[in-house]
Parts: C-alpha cells; sequence; structure tokens
C-alpha cells in the first residue's frame, strides 16, 4: 500500500462509519500563541473545550481529517529514522455524546477494524493503559475493553506515559490508550524485559493513541468529571507508512524514495536532511511563510539554510534544490493541489544566494585556522555563520585539525542558557516603570513608522537609560529615528493614560494585545493599555507582566541617543527620558 492509498483508505473507512471529513486546516494557526499547527486535534480545540457547538459548524459529532502538521523541537534530531520537520496525521473524534455518539468502546472498535484491514496483525499489537495514581483511579474500562476483544498484551503506565492534557493548566484531560506494534526480534534488544517504551531499541513502535477526555482540570488542580466527554485520536502517518511498507524508517518509504534516489550520493544522513528540509520548504512556502528573522519566516530560512549547508557537505552542485523541490511536488500535489507554486524555487534561490556568501566568509575562516581550535572558537564559527558542527570537523578533518568537542557543546549550553534568562527578562518590566512605560510607547512607534513585521526582541532598563531590541533588516536613516522620536514625544505631549486588565490568555490575544514569549505566559496575564481618554483611540497594547505608570506624560521628553546592529536582523536602540521621575 503506498502512501496515497493509505491516506484515502483512512479518510474512506471512517466516512463509512458516518465521520464527516474535514480538510486539513492550514500550518499556520489561528490561534497567535503557536508557530505552527502541530497536531490534528488543533482546530478542533473550541469543539472540544465545549465553547463551540461541533453539530452546528459541522453537522456531525463525528469527524476525521488527514492533518498537515509542523513541528520545530527537533529540527536537530532530523535525519534519525523518527523526527521530521513536516508531516501528516491521521485522527478521528467524537465530541460530545447523544444517542449517535461512541466513547472507549467506539473508539476501540473502529481502531482495532481499521488497522486489521490494512493488514496489521492483531496478535502482534501491544496496548499500554493508564494504571492510576492516588488521584485518579486506573483506567479499569478501557483495560477490560482491550481484553474483550483479544489484547492479551497490557501494560498498565503512569501519568507521564498515559495521561493526556490539559494543553493548558486547566482545561479538559483524561486517559489514553496507545496501541504498539510489535516489529518483530531482528528490532529488539533481546533483553527479558523488552516491550513497549524501550528504553534500549526500537522494536515496538507507537501507531495510535486513543485519547478518553473524561476529566476537567480546575484552577485548585482537582479533578472532575467532564459533562462533555470526547474522544480524541491521532496516528502519525509516516510512522504507519513505514510499517506498512517493512521500512525502518520513513525516509525508506515512497513519501521519500524519488528525492533521495534524485540527491543520489552522500552521507544518509545528510540525505535525510535535504529531503526533510525539501518538504518542509514546499508546504511553509504554500502556507505563506516568507523567509525573515522572526517567528515563522525564521524556521524557513533555517530550513532553507540547513539544506544549502548539507548539499555542499555532499558536494551537490549548482541549484540542487530545483528537481528536489518538483519530485515533492509531485509526490503531493495530487492530495494537496495548492503546493505547485512557482515562487518557491524563486525563494529558495534567493535564499541561497544571500546565504552563500555567509558560508563562503565562513570557510575562509576555517581554512586559516593553523593548528587544533578549542570548543569555543568552534562554537563562534557555528553562532557566526550557521555551520553545523557536523561541518565544521569535516573541513577541519581535511586538515588534520581536531577540535574539543566537549568544549563546544559546554558552550552552546551556555549560549542555551542565556537564551532562556534573555528571553524572562524580555516578558518581565524593568524595575524603572516610567522607562518601562517607554519602552511600549517606542515599541508602537516603530511598529507605526517602520511597519508592523517589527517584533521585540530584547529590553533592559538601569536608572540612565532604557534599551530596547527589535526585528528590523537595516539601519535606521536619521528621518526614521526622527520620526520614531516625534512620534513617542507627540503622545507624551498628548498625556496618553494607561490602564491595567487581568484576563484569560486566550481572550487578551483575541483582543489584539501583542505578544512575544507567549510559552511564558501564564493562563492569566496582565494587558496594558496606552490610550487617549478624550476619544477611546488606542496606542499601545500589550501583554506584559512589569509595572507602568498612569500616565506618560509624566515621562517630559523622550530622546533617541543611540541606534545600532545587536545581533542579525536584529536593532538597537538606546534612549533617555528628561521627566523629574525617570532621571
Amino acid at each position: 500500500m503506498n502512501s496515497n492509498e493509505l491516506r484515502k483508505h483512512f479518510l474512506d473507512f471512517f466516512e463509512s462509519k458516518g465521520h464527516r471529513i474535514v480538510p486539513s486546516s492550514s500550518l499556520l494557526p489561528t490561534d497567535p500563541s503557536v508557530l505552527f499547527t502541530t497536531a490534528g486535534m488543533q482546530q478542533f480545540s473550541p469543539y472540544l473545550a465545549g465553547e463551540k457547538d461541533v453539530v452546528s459548524d459541522f453537522g456531525n459529532r463525528h469527524l476525521a481529517s488527514c492533518q498537515k502538521c509542523f513541528r520545530t523541537d527537533d529540527i536537530e534530531e532530523v535525519g534519525d529514522d523518527t523526527h521530521h520537520t513536516f508531516f501528516e496525521m491521521l485522527g478521528n473524534w467524537s465530541i460530545g455524546q447523544d444517542e449517535s455518539g461512541y466513547f472507549k468502546e467506539g473508539a476501540i472498535d473502529y481502531a482495532l477494524e481499521f488497522l486489521e484491514s490494512i493488514g496489521l496483525d492483531k496478535s502482534r499489537m501491544h496496548i499500554t493503559v493508564f494504571g492510576g495514581n492516588n488521584v485518579i483511579p486506573k483506567d479499569e474500562e478501557a483495560i477490560d475493553l482491550w481484553k474483550k476483544r483479544g489484547i492479551n498484551s497490557i501494560k498498565e503506565c503512569g501519568f507521564k506515559d498515559n495521561f493526556w492534557g490539559p494543553v493548558a493548566e486547566t482545561g479538559p484531560c483524561g486517559p489514553c490508550s496507545e496501541i504498539h506494534y510489535d516489529r518483530g526480534e531482528s528490532f529488539g534488544c533481546g533483553r527479558s524485559d523488552c516491550g513497549p517504551n524501550c528504553d534500549y531499541c526500537k522494536r515496538y513502535v507507537e501507531i495510535w493513541n486513543l485519547v478518553f477526555m473524561q476529566y476537567f482540570k480546575n484552577k485548585a488542580g482537582e479533578y472532575e468529571l467532564l459533562n462533555q466527554t470526547n474522544i480524541d485520536t491521532g496516528i502519525g502517518f509516516e510512522r504507519l507508512l513505514s510499517i506498512l511498507q517493512g521500512k525502518n524508517s520513513a525516509y525508506e518509504t515512497d513519501l521519500f524514495s524519488d528525492v533521495i534516489s534524485k540527491i543520489g550520493k552522500g552521507d544518509k544522513v545528510a540525505c535525510r536532511i535535504i529531503a526533510d528540509h525539501i518538504r518542509g520548504i514546499v508546504f511553509l512556502v504554500d502556507a505563506g511563510v516568507i523567509p525573515s528573522n522572526t517567528g515563522q519566516g525564521y524556521i524557513l530560512r533555517r530550513l532553507i539554510r540547513r539544506t544549502i549547508r548539507y548539499g555542499k557537505m555532499i558536494e551537490l552542485q549548482g541549484d540542487f534544490w530545483d528537481p528536489l523541490i518538483k519530485l515533492t511536488i509531485e509526490k503531493y500535489k495530487d492530495v494537496y493541489k495548492e503546493i505547485e507554486r512557482k515562487e518557491t524555487y524563486e525563494i529558495v534561490k534567493k535564499e541561497a544566494e544571500k546565504f552563500s556568501l555567509t558560508l563562503d566568509r565562513g570557510l575562509k575562516i576555517i581554512n586559516s585556522i593553523k593548528g587544533d581550535i578549542s570548543g569555543k572558537e568552534a562554537f563562534d564559527i557555528y553562532q557566526s555563520y550557521g555551520f553545523p558542527l557536523e561541518m565544521i570537523k569535516e573541513e577541519l578533518s581535511k586538515k588534520n585539525i581536531k577540535l574539543n568537542e566537549d568544549e563546544f557543546y559546554d558552550e552552546l549550553k551556555k549560549h542555551q542558557e542565556l537564551s532562556r534568562a534573555g528571553a524572562e527578562k524580555k516578558f518581565g518590566g524593568g524595575s524603572n516603570p516610567y522607562l518601562h512605560t517607554a519602552t511600549h510607547l517606542l515599541h508602537s512607534a516603530l511598529r507605526k513608522v517602520l511597519g508592523e513585521s517589527v517584533r521585540q526582541m530584547g529590553s533592559d532598563i538601569n536608572d540612565e537609560r532604557l534599551r530596547f531590541d527589535f526585528s528590523f533588516e537595516r539601519k535606521l536613516t536619521p528621518e526614521e529615528i526622527k520620526a520614531v522620536e516625534d512620534l513617542v514625544n507627540l503622545k507624551i505631549k498628548e498625556g496618553l493614560v494607561l490602564k491595567k486588565e487581568v484576563m484569560p490568555l486566550s481572550e487578551a490575544l483575541s483582543s489584539g494585545a501583542l505578544s512575544f514569549f507567549k510559552e511564558r505566559y501564564p493562563e492569566e496575564v496582565s494587558v496594558w493599555t496606552i490610550y487617549d481618554k478624550d476619544n477611546g483611540e488606542i496606542f499601545s497594547k500589550e501583554i506584559c507582566g512589569g509595572e507602568h505608570i498612569d500616565n506618560v506624560s509624566k515621562l517630559e521628553s523622550f530622546k533617541i541617543i543611540k541606534e545600532e546592529s545587536s545581533s542579525r536582523g536584529v536593532r538597537r536602540i538606546k534612549a533617555i527620558c528628561q521627566g523629574k521621575y525617570t532621571i
């Protein structure tokens, strides 16, 4: 069974069982708190939470889909047998219950019937279930249902492995049953205790997760029974396909075989990275993403640059990505007709031309090295020129030069810790509420003068000045600096006032409040609005954890004292205020 046949068979199966087939939603979710769609259930979240009526919107409480997904957490792991950036998820849902609804029994029956319909052997299926804890009882109902259907291998697991959710601090959640498939002894570790979730081998592959949403976690951390129970299931499409085709990895299936064959040479991991990233690039461009230094655009730029780097590593020549893009589009265009876009080629070529200059400079640095180098020196090359460690090692090995990898990873860890600390600082407000209020005015003025693509990248406040980092590709002109400064001073003169509102994060985002460090926000946030009290016109509205003043007139005047580069694609402004409270 090839990939198109498996995808179609899944959707046809659930349509025959009375499910409404819902097209994949965009890779760019409507929820601004996440970069990409990462799971099939994402587009159904309001219905699972009971916030919207599924029957009114879909005409059915039983749904199924094949969802385009994209995850960025494991980009560095891409190339092994299991990790991808873009992937697809198959899923079925039963949202709420009436006389037509189904819960655990129906979900289990459908799962077994479908898996057997594609030729999987029930005797090789192993189930993990929630074994209970001191708060929530063991999922006896699911255990009994699996046993009655002839499944003898059932393993009770803890909260971490077999209890799902909630997504936020509160919300729907519940136990889950995971179906693992035994690929055979040749994949095993030979240990007597080998089984699902084995730490030593990949013999048992999780292929389907059935989530039984029957609880609600409240603000007190207590679990209450839900009035509306839901079924939420998900299958990793690539993983299931690799099992059906008897392959060790999705990279060996028909999804990637043409692209990897076209690459035709080089290290296996490098070929896989290129194939994965080309697919990710095609789907991100289709979703409307363009390369930039922030957010979704940064991920696209990163994929393009990694593709080019690994292409150079295995000595691919010219615009090697063009035929690979074409093959990827050919593979998916019958399913996702909209992906055939000419701009994909143009975007990659333009990025490649820009990046090749950086690569050439980096190679010159490496070629100038005469003796063994420290991990810190290698990290500086990695950080400044975008070289992966493998590429640095390969170039150095040509000259019989060694580097200290332990030191490299120590430097990488330090950098990550500094980045995390910086993100926490960005969310906080600094100790000076006057200058902190000025950063809000500056941020809004920059967006109004330079465009709404400007994003805060960091800030720092001391007793003398504020420092504000923001995304922008070039040096500001004197005219632009003056326009920003004048706009801030105009608002100070107008005496705009501030108000603070505490509200749920979802409400804050839907109200239009700006947010840039969403993963660190609590469930309830403070929203600060700077507005004209006479006409109600809003100048700035941001989610922020800092302290502020009540009227911007107290700042008296605002002066930009320096504008400079902070890092690639990030500019830095230093400014002062002349008010008696700010000095």
